[in-house]
């Protein structure tokens, strides 16, 4: 109801409606040098697991996005998964997942 309400008076103001689907991230989580930020994204009422993996460097960083069909009920379940994925992708991939040097990417 009250997102309902909200839309309403923002149309009234000329505020856009807040966008609640955009993925937030989490705190940053260090692993073998490189960072795991886990970004689970709304799926209707679950969780989709979701994050990025960032390797911090002098010309900026670089990031690459996992996301996967696993589907949980809280935020709170879907980022300790995502952390264990990026963990996983990192151990399986290591330093291959910026080898073509992109500033961003999917893996």
């Amino acid at each position: 109801m009250a997102s309902f309400l909200s839309r309403i008076l923002g149309g009234l103001t000329g505020k856009p409606p807040e966008d609640n689907t955009a993925p937030q991230r989490s705190e940053a989580v260090d692993y073998e040098g490189l960072k795991i930020r886990a970004a689970p994204e709304k799926a209707d009422n679950q969780w989709r697991l979701a994050g990025v993996i960032i390797k911090p460097g002098d010309d900026g960083d670089l990031e690459r996005v996992f996301i996967r069909a696993d589907l949980f009920s809280s935020r709170e379940e879907a980022e300790t998964y995502s952390i264990r994925k990026g963990q996983q992708i990192i151990d399986e991939q290591g330093e291959r997942l910026f080898a073509d040097g992109a500033a961003s990417g999917h893996t």
